[in-house]
This record gives structure tokens, C-alpha cells and sequence, in this order.
């Protein structure tokens, strides 16, 4: 140990990750969760014998950060990557359509995918393929990128309502949390090129094949014990106080903690509102930075009724669902389905008898043998804040992990990582703010090397079936 003192407040994947960094560094770390678990928006709970995560998440092949923080949990074996893209999407009166990928280099790996695609005619096809390939031209860092929406642009280039709705939302709602219509263009580029444009591989889509809790709430705890870390579960910090030596954490009783570095991996509103007597001016534009919500519903039926783990859906208010039967361990002979809606403002405003009665049709449209199933449950999860919103400007608004006071640090999907509020963000962003912490206590970073990731080449990650669900 080096006798640095750091302490950090938030326990999600930001949070986990400055933390194990800065431990792993030499640093004497403490880490202040208001919540007696960790995982912070990433967890599960137990409702009616199931144990159902609160939303449904993904992530992408090349979420390398992600992907790197399960191997030091230990918990990589419980996550399972597509060997190669596939999308089975579901119309009302249509047979269902995969969307697949090609071994082509991108971006002609989707060629075929797209060509086939049946919900658009063939003219919407062709602008879509030029379309795709006028978004990899775009620089992002432009301002204009930031001013505008993604589907602004689309309009631009000839995408109208049904194939946005159609094909550009099928991306743009789960990994931003706002239809293409409200987006940032910026986010919007970042996320096309990333995912599906510039490299064949990297949009394979990895899934949670256990729980949230078991894969990341349960393994963290062990970890950060493990690296030393004290843990200071169920204690709301309150306020940050500087000091001649650095800096005090209170939780409203008792000493405060003494730190020479404080990380917060909190949501921007909760730090806008905990820094703000030490930072005055800069906190106001994170509340600028607004929420988007995400509703998820689980529906249990007496028998199986969806074929696949996952499906997209088109013409249909269902936008995203997922077969998580085997990981929340449903009954026997049942079959527990996720359904998760992404920028559900309108959804969130709906009681549970409504989504009810609005999305149990909607799945029998999609589903022909959920027509004569029995719903055995069904239940509604809510994330008010799930993430910041997408919207044009929001870039000017992230801030960086340093702050005007030395020692200070931020952390968390709202700052800017470059993504999208995901996991991968989460854990870039755990990473930025410990490097920088360790830098300014004058502490070399000596962090622990990841073991090889799986790539295409490598056929490991084909063996696992694919279970989970997106979100932002």
C-alpha cells in the first residue's frame, strides 16, 4: 500500500472499476454505496420466485473494457458472444427475417442482409446501403454532428418514417435510448460505425447468460474485498469537503472518510447536486444533460412460445425480447420473456393493467403460439433515469474525469467516454477517472493485464447459448 487514500462514491461498473485500479495501484481504497449491493443499474431482483435483472443489456464484441472487468470479476464464463451477427426480427403477419452478417470485410459484410431485407422495398434498400456508406464519411467531432438529430440527417438523405422505423431505429433505440427522430447525429455516427460499419466483427452481440447479480453484483463484492478494498455498503455520501490535507466524505453521521483523491461515479444529477458548493458554475450544465427512462416487462407463459433468445421487432410496439427463462429459473415447462423498451417515456407513464392490455396483444401478433398460452405473470420494472438523453448538444455538456479541483474526479457513462450510456462507457469512464486520481497522487499505474479476448478466429465463444437483452 502507499498510503494514498481514495476514496470513491458509486458502486457501479464505474465505480468497481476506478476502484480495483486504484487498489491494484497501491492506493488504500474506500468505496461509499448508498445500496447494500453493488452494480449500481445493473442488477437483479427476485419478484414471484424469478430472478429477474431490472433491464435487459448487451454488449458488443468489441467491448473490450466491458469484456476485460468480467475477467477480473471471474465471471467471463457466464457471458456468451454471437460468433457471428444475427438479428432475428419479427413483423405482425410476416415470417420472421435473420439478419445476419456476412465473413465479407465491412462494410460489405451486411451487403447481403441488406439486399434481402424484406421490410423495406428494393428502393429503400439501395438508399439505405448509400445512406450507410455517407454515414461512415462523417466526422463526429464536427459541431454540426452535435447540433442536429440522427434522423435529421437520415430525412437529408432520403430515409423517410418506414425505414427509419424499420431498419435505423432497430439500432438507434436500444444502444442510445432515443428513437433516431431525437438522437444526437454525433452518438448516432459512433454507434453505426462502431457496431456495423467499419468492422465485421466487433457488432457480434454479447449476452448476460447468468444474472446481472451473479455476474457482476456478487463477483464485485468478492473482488474488491479480495483487492483490499473496504466497502462502505448502505451509506449515502452526503457531502465532499476539502481540507488542508484533501478532502472529507460524509454521510450525514459520524467522522467523515479522509481521502486524498475522491472519484464520483454517481448519476450527473446526484453529482451535480454533491459538488456543487466545491464546484459551483460546471455542474449546472450536467443537469442539462437530462434522463431518458426504460421500461421493461416480464412476461411468464405456461409453455415455450418464442423460438429464439432474442428477437428485434418492426411494426410493432415491442421493441426488443429476450428468453430469459433459464436464467431467472422459470417453472418448468414455462417460458420467462424480457421485453425491453428503450426511450419509453410514453410507457413509463402507463399503470401496469395498461402495458398489460396494450403489450400482451402485441406479443400474440408476433408470437402465433403465445395465442393459446396462459400468461402466468406479469410484471413491470422501471428505470426512470436510465441514462442521460442523447439528444443534440449533449456532447458539450460531458465532462472529462478531471474536475477545476485537484484530486476531484468524475466517473460514470454520463462523461465523456465517446459512447453511448452503456457498459462499455461505464467501465471506460471507472478507468479515466483512476488513472487520472493515481496520476495526480503521483502513483504509478500498474494495472493487471487482461488475459487474450476471444476473436472470430477463436471458436470458444460459439459453444454458449445466447441469453440477455439490450439496453443503453
Amino acid at each position: 500500500m502507499s498510503g494514498r487514500r481514495v476514496v470513491i462514491i458509486g458502486g457501479g461498473l464505474a465505480g468497481i472499476t476506478a476502484a480495483l485500479d486504484c487498489a491494484a495501484a497501491g492506493a488504500h481504497v474506500t468505496l461509499v454505496e448508498v445500496r447494500r449491493r453493488l452494480g449500481g443499474a445493473a442488477y437483479s431482483v427476485r419478484r414471484e420466485g424469478l430472478e429477474m435483472d431490472n433491464g435487459q443489456h448487451v454488449f458488443l464484441r468489441g467491448c473490450l473494457a466491458y469484456r476485460g472487468l468480467l475477467q477480473r470479476l471471474g465471471s467471463e464464463h457466464l457471458v456468451s458472444v454471437q460468433p457471428r451477427l444475427q438479428i432475428p426480427v419479427l413483423k405482425p403477419g410476416c415470417e420472421p427475417y435473420m439478419l445476419r452478417r456476412s465473413s465479407l470485410p465491412a462494410p460489405l459484410h451486411l451487403a447481403g442482409a441488406l439486399a434481402r431485407y424484406p421490410y423495406l422495398s428494393p428502393r429503400q434498400r439501395l438508399g439505405a446501403a448509400r445512406t450507410a456508406l455517407a454515414l461512415r464519411r462523417i466526422d463526429r467531432r464536427e459541431r454540426e454532428a452535435d447540433r442536429i438529430t440522427l434522423g435529421q440527417w437520415l430525412a437529408r438523405h432520403g430515409q423517410g418514417p418506414d425505414a427509419v422505423a424499420a431498419l435505423w431505429d432497430l439500432i438507434a433505440l436500444p444502444t442510445l435510448n432515443l428513437p433516431a427522430a431525437e438522437a444526437s447525429l454525433a452518438l448516432g455516427v459512433f454507434v453505426f460505425r462502431r457496431g456495423l460499419l467499419t468492422s465485421a466483427d466487433e457488432g457480434d452481440i454479447g449476452f448476460h447468460v447468468g444474472t446481472l447479480g451473479d455476474i457482476i453484483g456478487r463477483p464485485a463484492e468478492i473482488a474488491l474485498r479480495g483487492a483490499g478494498v473496504e466497502l462502505a455498503l448502505g451509506r449515502r455520501a452526503e457531502r465532499v469537503r476539502q481540507t488542508a490535507t484533501g478532502f472529507e466524505v460524509h454521510d450525514g453521521g459520524g467522522d467523515g472518510l479522509s481521502a486524498e483523491a475522491v472519484i464520483v461515479a454517481v448519476p450527473h444529477t446526484r453529482a451535480a447536486t454533491l459538488l456543487e458548493p466545491l464546484l459551483g458554475g460546471p455542474q449546472a450544465a450536467w443537469r442539462r444533460l437530462g434522463a431518458s427512462p426504460i421500461v421493461n416487462l416480464h412476461v411468464v407463459y405456461d409453455r415455450t412460445v418464442c423460438e429464439h433468445p432474442f428477437a428485434a421487432g418492426v411494426g410493432t410496439p415491442v421493441q426488443y425480447l429476450f428468453d430469459r427463462s433459464g436464467a431467472a429459473g422459470a417453472p418448468a415447462g414455462c417460458q420467462y420473456l424480457a421485453v425491453s423498451l428503450s426511450g419509453a417515456e410514453r410507457e413509463m407513464k402507463l399503470s401496469v393493467d395498461a402495458l398489460r392490455e396494450r403489450f400482451l396483444p402485441a406479443l400474440e401478433e408476433l408470437l402465433p403460439r403465445a395465442r393459446g398460452a396462459r400468461v402466468e405473470s406479469f410484471l413491470v420494472t422501471r428505470e426512470h433515469a436510465a441514462t442521460f438523453r442523447a439528444a443534440p448538444g449533449v456532447g458539450a455538456l460531458r465532462p472529462g474525469p478531471l474536475t477545476s479541483v485537484p484530486g476531484l474526479l468524475l466517473a460514470g457513462t454520463w462523461t465523456d467516454t465517446g459512447w453511448p450510456a452503456t457498459l462499455e462507457s461505464a467501465v471506460l469512464s471507472g478507468h479515466a477517472a483512476a488513472r487520472g486520481a493515481l496520476r495526480q497522487l503521483g502513483i504509478e499505474e500498474t494495472l493487471p493485464r487482461p488475459r487474450a479476448l476471444t476473436t472470430p478466429a477463436r471458436a470458444a465463444t460459439a459453444a454458449a447459448r445466447p441469453a440477455g437483452a439490450p439496453a443503453p
